[in-house]
């Protein structure tokens, strides 16, 4: 065994003397300093060798923790490398962990927050005692006295904020134990589709970081079932979580290589507590839907409906206010209770709707044309069977047939000779009964209408009839070539290489290269791992990418058959390591730390370890919630410019892009688009430049939680405020219903403002949609305020002038649609009540010539009676006719405040549509030029 080390160890100065002998003339001083070293190597290794060749075991003088500890002093300087005599040895890592606590789920930054502790145990191959030599089987000692595996969480996104264990158990095999706590903040694609009965599936999956599973494999340490069961037995917290199971299987890779990161995957299943969501949102939002169901039952004819359902709007709006804490906020997908709200609203607002065009309807009946034959079909025949109210019944007497009956008595005076008393009094009785008859006229038709009036309220009583069709609808409702130093080991072990390694260790303050003059390249490239949120008003991207460096150390380089070994890691702060620094980053990384690097036989680098990247990035949200943000990630060095350090690219844009794809862990409400790179030489004042590697990351947020949420309930009040233009404002108070529907509509601004974006830079367009729907809400508020007087209050007005009449009645009247009405027909009772007043006089003075005539004072008091009475009715029959007709003042003024709101109602649907479509084409044409 020591002639073939020897002769392995000759072989090697023979190969490194020939190989200086090619080099430079530079690298002749290395040969003279390599062969007698080589030589005491040899002499030392005949020596020692049989030392090396099994396991080390601790030899105590005697059985006390300080010759224990002495003993173990030697041991303690190997804990730079990985602890096995064979560097082509694995180790073996088991593991498990406790769950102590479910501290709470971020649905925007989908991130799973726990509290955990871990188990691990692995073999020491340095170490190994006699308990009863040592006088102990067991020991615990601190942790930086040994090699710790760099067993890392994947989904990790932030550093471990849990309180630091210091010390290990060693045991007198070997095998050494170390358990600490955790708080684990981890990614985890969270799918909230149906909350708040949603389940999550969340995984922690423990590898290590640098090492290949060729040289440390991790073994689950117990059952999955007693994980469960354990940690349901000392959960410390839930909150509204319940621990469903946990499982965990190991991650079989089918490469014999073993050049691949052995993986342990623990998945974590979490139930959410719906009683509490159940009973404050779910059940009053059934409520609500159910009033505005019931609200049917509601007469439209004596009750304002849509007040009442505008008010059921706005209490609603409010409960959304008050309960929007607990909805969940994200942006991949929308909550399907979401969607439940604004199906309620939306059925809210269709209802409100319908009750606005059946109000006008059977408020303006009257002036309609009589109904069309086939919608007498189709809505009083079909649609009236099918909802139990078939069509009514026509009377066989209706108003016309009074009023001609009125005027065939007024003509048929003459009647049959008798006294003179007797025709007096049946004169009185008859023009008695006729000015009844007029007044009961002009109630009825007013009241109800013409015939085809009847027809169109019936058709507008079918469309509102609750049925049971609307009660089942409402139911089932993410390398420079240089010479350099050849290392030499005494023999092929990871113990040789690194005593070989040490003087290269004391070097670790200066760059590794043979002539100073020469620059370090260093190859730069990253993957994406999560984007975890983007503050608007900071203007920071918050992203965890992992980063790798590589570079290469000239003063690290041996023979690979002569150390036996072709890749090792070492503890990171052992080596120099180049100062690269993202420019843009503004606060502490607050990832998981990585220890370890790895170190090629020819002087190879390669460092990779993650970062929680806070980084400034212009933001532009103009086109928010469609807009697309470039952040730009700077990587340079901090001090060394471009004659000591030249940065390349790893790889290439698309490769940096798709690996990003597929390992993307969590992205929340945005979509990574793109990733572009290009290196740039920036100059200094002194002439020099300082390299730069710029990547260009593109991410889009996703929109439909905003549109759903914001833009859709705008349209739909924004709709309500257009169609109350629909509602009579002669009989309705249009104005107290539009104030409501402002509020309403303020109340949903100030519940949906934590959706808005924060920044003082730009307004975003959104803002101004809103901003627009509330203008044009109060402008109309203010026009029906003005309307509303002028309609209410002309009684008291002058006449309208001509030119006014003339303008808005004939011109603008006849350009909307509101022609002026004809002349009125002279009353078919009483043509004139002063002509009227006047026969009365004279037909008093008559009678009053009869009355001297009768024979009996009973007789002249009870016509004196009937003339009273019909004195009375005549009277009030003139005041109704007045009250309902109006003067003809008042009725210019009603007809000129009709147009004008028809003119405003038209150009508000005008403005309304050139807005809308504006912004429209704005956002559109920006989103896809971005």
């Amino acid at each position: 065994m020591e002639l073939k080390s020897l002769s392995r160890v000759l072989q090697a100065i023979r190969c490194e003397v020939e190989q200086q002998r090619k080099g430079k003339q530079s690298s002749e001083e290395w040969i003279q300093w390599l062969l007698p070293s080589a030589m005491s190597t040899v002499a030392i290794l005949i020596i020692i060798l049989p030392a090396f060749c099994g396991a080390v075991e601790v030899n105590c003088s005697q059985p006390d923790h300080p010759s224990f500890l002495a003993a173990l002093s030697p041991v303690f300087n190997l804990n730079a490398i990985r602890p096995v005599e064979n560097q082509l040895t694995c180790t073996n890592i088991s593991m498990y962990f406790t769950l102590y606590g479910i501290l709470g789920v971020d649905e925007k930054s989908q991130l799973l927050i726990t509290y955990i502790w871990l188990y691990y145990w692995w073999k020491n191959e340095f170490i190994s005692w006699d308990p009863v030599q040592c006088g102990i089987d067991k020991i615990s000692l601190p942790k930086e006295k040994f090699w710790l595996p760099d067993i890392v969480i994947n989904e990790f996104m932030e550093e471990n904020k849990a309180p630091s264990v210091p010390y290990v158990y060693l045991f007198n095999d070997g095998i050494v134990r170390d358990s600490f706590p955790v708080r684990v903040v981890s990614s985890c694609n969270l799918i909230i589709y149906t909350f708040p009965f949603d389940i999550q599936n969340c995984s922690l999956t423990f590898n290590s970081y640098i090492y290949y599973a060729n040289e440390i494999k991790v073994f689950l340490g117990r059952d999955p079932d007693l994980i469960t069961e354990f940690s349901k037995e000392v959960m410390a917290t839930m909150g509204e979580w319940e621990l469903v199971d946990i499982t965990g299987q190991k991650i079989v890779n089918d490469d014999v290589t073993g050049l691949y990161t052995d993986m342990l995957a623990f998945y974590i299943r979490v139930r959410r507590r719906a009683t509490m969501y159940v009973v404050n949102l779910l059940v009053p939002s059934c409520f609500l839907i159910t009033v505005d169901l019931f609200s049917f039952l509601l007469p439209p004819v004596s009750a304002d409906r849509s007040s009442f359902k505008m008010t059921l709007i706005l209490g609603y709006t409010v409960f959304l206010l008050i309960m929007n804490d607990l909805l969940p906020v994200t942006g991949d997908t929308i909550p399907l209770i979401n969607v439940f709200f604004s199906l309620c609203l939306a059925l809210m607002v269709a209802s409100l709707l319908e009750t606005i065009l059946i109000t006008n309807l059977l408020s303006n009946s009257p002036d309609f044309s009589p109904v069309p034959r086939w919608i007498r079909i189709l809505v009083l025949n079909f649609f009236g069977c099918l909802v139990c109210m078939p069509q009514k019944t026509k009377k066989p007497k209706n108003s016309e047939k009074r009023k001609m009956s009125v005027v065939a008595e007024m003509k048929s005076d003459e009647g049959p000779p008798g006294s003179a008393e007797e025709e007096e009094a049946v004169t009185e009785l008859k023009s008695l009964s006729r000015v009844l008859q007029a007044i009961r006229c002009e109630v009825e038709q007013q009241q109800k209408g013409k015939q085809s009036s009847e027809e169109w309220i019936q058709c507008c009583l079918l469309k509102v009839k609750p049925s049971k069709q609307l009660f089942v609808l409402i139911s089932l409702l993410t390398l420079a070539p240089f010479n350099s130093a050849v290392l030499n080991c005494s023999q092929p072990t990871p113990v040789s290489l690194l005593r070989s390694l040490k003087p290269v260790f004391e070097l670790n303050a200066i760059r590794p290269v043979i002539n100073m003059s020469a620059p370090t390249q260093v190859r730069i490239s990253f993957t994406l791992f999560g984007i975890l949120g983007v503050n608007e008003k900071s203007q920071v991207l918050t992203t965890f990418i992992w980063e790798s460096l590589t570079w290469k150390n000239e003063f690290t380089i041996w023979d690979q058959v002569e150390c036996g070994v072709e890749w090792i890691a070492v503890a990171r702060n052992l080596l120099w390591v180049p100062d690269i620094v993202i420019n843009e980053f503004m606060e502490k990384n607050l990832a998981p730390s990585v220890p370890y690097t790895y170190l090629h036989s020819s002087g190879l680098v390669y460092d990779s370890f993650p970062v929680r990247v806070v980084s400034s990035c212009n933001l532009n949200i103009y086109l928010f919630p469609f807009d697309i943000q470039t952040c730009v990630f700077t990587f340079n060095s901090y001090i060394h410019l471009s004659d000591t350090i030249q940065l390349e690219l790893a790889d290439t844009d698309q490769d940096i892009f798709q690996a990003s794809i597929n390992e993307m862990a969590t992205m929340g409400e945005w979509l990574l688009v793109r990733i572009t790179s290009e290196k740039v030489a920036v100059p200094i004042l002194e002439g020099s430049t300082y390299d730069e590697l710029r990547f260009f990351v593109s991410v889009r947020r996703h929109s439909t939680m905003y549109v759903v949420n914001l833009l859709i309930p705008s349209c739909f009040l924004i709709t309500v405020d257009l169609f109350s233009f629909v509602l009579p404002i002669q009989s309705i108070d249009r104005s107290l219903f539009k104030m409501t529907l402002v509020l309403g509509y303020t109340v949903f601004l100030l519940s949906t403002n934590d959706l808005l974006p924060i920044t003082g830079n730009t307004i975003p367009l959104i803002n101004v949609f809103l901003s627009l729907c509330l203008t044009m809400m109060v402008t109309s508020l203010m026009e029906t305020i003005f309307i509303t007087n002028l309609l209410r209050s002309s009684a008291h007005y002058t006449a309208p002038p001509r030119w006014m009449k003339v303008f808005v009645l004939r011109f603008l009247g006849r350009l909307v649609g509101l022609p002026p009405k004809p002349e009125p027909q002279e009353d078919l009772v009483i043509k004139n009540p002063d002509t009227r007043e006047m026969a009365d006089i004279s037909t008093e003075s008559k009678k009053n010539e009869t009355i001297e005539k009768k024979e009996t004072l009973k007789e002249a008091e009870t016509l004196q009676v009937l003339k009273n009475l019909s004195s009375d009715l005549q009277a009030i029959h003139r005041h109704v006719v007045q009250q309902l007709k109006g003067s003809p003042s008042s009725e210019d003024w009603i007809q000129i405040g009709l147009v004008i709101d028809r003119l405003l109602f038209i150009f508000y649907i005008f403005f309304m549509s050139v807005s809308f479509v504006s912004i429209l084409i704005i956002w559109v044409a920006s989103y896809y030029s971005a």
